[in-house]
């Protein structure tokens, strides 16, 4: 466990392999742990850098210091406190949303970047983006943040082959602490990039599952509005992908980082 104070919080991260650096962003509710499966893959051939992003794991949160600009300017410290001018990102559901805010306010310290089933704008996601607000407001309300975590795990991993991994998610989205779990949701939720998409010219992959809780359509039509950016789908998976597909998964970005 290592742990640094930037932005007001102690932050928790790892820093795993040497050579070009490569940033790995988890999703709500989440912990580095999504990454369990690329970090013996990735550290071959990459530094890696994997936080608990603010409000998660083992990082800290400050007050009311909820949103995307929050977790954007975290990440941002940080790399500048390890000397990092430069690196990769992949950002994984909430991830994707710091990942495309850093290229947005930073983007003289992004190569490339690998968005994994999430967008550009949390708050336009039209019907799936109402559902989501909806039952997971009336969840934590009603039946709390454990009852909540059973419903996104079992979702995101409904195999019988699956057990584990659900188990696993639900137990680190189980211990959140409910009022922070929230206010990151809500927050995340309001975010978006809108026309700022059209700015980002770094290479990047967009990563979609083909079951995930948002169609393949959705990631091609954002896919089509940004400069230099590649669609790659990956088959029989859901939103966790990295989990349920890490084989596929993990040839595909490393095939795009050293190749595209």
């Amino acid at each position: 466990m290592t742990k640094i104070k930037v932005n007001t919080i102690d932050l928790d991260y790892l820093d795993v392999g040497e050579g070009e650096t490569l940033v790995l962003l988890h999703g709500l509710g989440s912990t580095k742990k999504d990454w369990d499966f690329q970090i013996p893959v990735f550290s071959k051939k990459y530094r890696l850098i994997i936080p608990d992003l603010r409000g998660h794991g083992d990082s800290g949160i400050h007050k009311d210091d909820f949103g995307v600009s929050f977790l954007t300017e975290d990440i941002y410290q940080l790399l500048n406190k390890l000397n990092i001018s430069k690196a990769n990102f992949i950002g994984f559901s909430m991830g994707g949303a710091v990942a495309f805010q850093f290229a947005i306010s930073h983007s003289q310290m992004v190569n490339k970047l690998i968005i994994v089933n999430s967008g550009p704008d949390f708050n336009n996601m039209g019907e799936v983006g109402e559902e989501m607000i909806k039952t997971r407001s009336e969840y934590l309300e009603t039946k709390g943040i454990k009852a909540l975590a059973d419903e996104i795990s079992t979702r995101m991993f409904p195999e019988e082959s699956q057990t584990q991994l659900r188990n696993e998610f639900k137990e680190r989205c189980g211990n959140n602490n409910p009022d922070t779990y929230f206010k990151t949701f809500i927050t995340l939720m309001s975010w978006g990039l809108g026309d700022k998409i059209k700015k980002i010219q770094n290479p990047t992959l967009v990563v979609s599952s083909d079951m995930d809780y948002t169609p393949v359509s959705y990631k091609e039509s954002y896919t089509k509005n940004m400069q230099n950016a590649t669609l790659g789908i990956v088959e029989n998976s859901r939103h966790g992908v990295l989990m349920d597909q890490p084989e596929s998964f993990n040839k595909l970005v490393l095939n795009f980082l050293e190749n595209e």
